[in-house]
């Protein structure tokens, strides 16, 4: 297993994963592949972290900025692409390195995603019209009466999941339990896993220290640049790349309903908040190396980033 042909880089925020990441790529001669649901978009470059013109041209890097913002990316579609660059990698006599906070891609990667067929587009923004006009409670009581077994699992708040269950009933006639309940087949690769998991309090530091550095760099800009375009062409507000961890804060500030550092506080709360929800995904969701793992799947954990220790695990 330690000559995987697939490395699987996952954790928190600001846990040092993109780093580790360029470290082995150069060492393998790898591809980096990102795994993160928000730095596929094109736009917010420095607010999601996404690796410098330098770090792409120390080694490859695939799936990072490729969609639009007025674009969704589901997991389904992010594992087909991540499929995708990962046989042409094998093809190119290469290993690929698979990094990123989303909890939920890696885990359809390594064990796969009920095969829920795509939803074509003009479903989805009839969904999303319908949600903005009569509001989540009244959107959630017609779910309920088209689908009670997935109302009954989601809440009124919860609009994402709320639009998400009603327009795969609306495109498949199927609710999407019924989907989630098909037999689920993992991608013929063996993987190892890294899962970093810092101490909290130092993952916090790096958070608010990291969020700091974007806003010197130029965050405020690309938050700007968004919100014009944002307005100019009607983007829904749902659309994932709006939803980026610290941009409603900097838009807040950009609006003149707060001071920069009231902003920066918010958006460092809410950096930390998410980081703490990853945490938490990691260590219940993820297999962990002392308990019964798929058999292709070889998990690493490591309380700090102590690369020789990785490294004398991987090959």
């Amino acid at each position: 297993m330690a000559d995987a042909p697939v490395i699987v880089i996952g954790g928190p925020t600001a846990s040092g994963k993109s780093g580790l990441a360029l470290a082995i790529a150069e060492r393998l001669d790898a591809i980096v592949i990102n795994g993160d649901a928000i730095q596929v978009y094109s736009d917010l470059r420095l607010l999601t972290a996404r690796p410098s013109d330098g770090d792409e041209r120390r080694a490859p890097h695939r799936l990072y900025g490729m969609l639009d913002a007025s674009e969704t990316c589901s997991a389904g579609r992010w594992q087909a692409l991540a499929l995708a660059e990962i046989d042409a990698a094998i093809a190119a006599g290469k290993r690929a390195v698979v990094v990123g906070g989303t909890g939920l891609y890696l885990r359809a990667l390594t064990e796969g995603i009920a095969p829920i067929p795509d939803i074509p587009a003009d479903i989805r923004a009839a969904v999303r019209a319908r949600y903005a006009e009569i509001g989540g409670a009244e959107f959630y009581d017609e779910l309920g009466a088209r689908d009670p077994v997935m109302a009954a699992r989601l809440q009124p708040a919860d609009g994402q999941r709320l639009m998400r269950a009603w327009e795969v009933i609306e495109a498949t006639g199927r609710s999407l339990a019924q989907w989630q309940e098909e037999p689920v087949e993992a991608p013929a690769l063996d993987f190892t896993m890294i899962v970093l998991s810092p101490p909290r309090e130092e993952i916090y530091a790096a958070c608010d220290a990291r969020l700091i550095a974007m806003v010197a760099g130029g965050a405020l800009d690309e938050v700007a640049a968004l919100m014009n375009r944002a307005e100019s062409e009607a983007l829904d507000p749902g659309l994932s790349v709006l939803k980026a961890v610290g941009y409603a804060e900097l838009a807040a500030h950009l609006s003149g309903k707060s001071s920069l550092d009231e902003a920066l506080a918010a958006a460092q709360q809410q950096t930390r908040r998410y980081a703490k929800r990853q945490m938490t995904w990691f260590r219940h969701q993820l297999p962990d190396r002392k308990s019964a793992a798929p058999a292709n799947i070889q998990v690493l954990k490591y309380y700090c980033v102590n690369q020789s220790e990785i490294f004398s695990n991987i090959s």
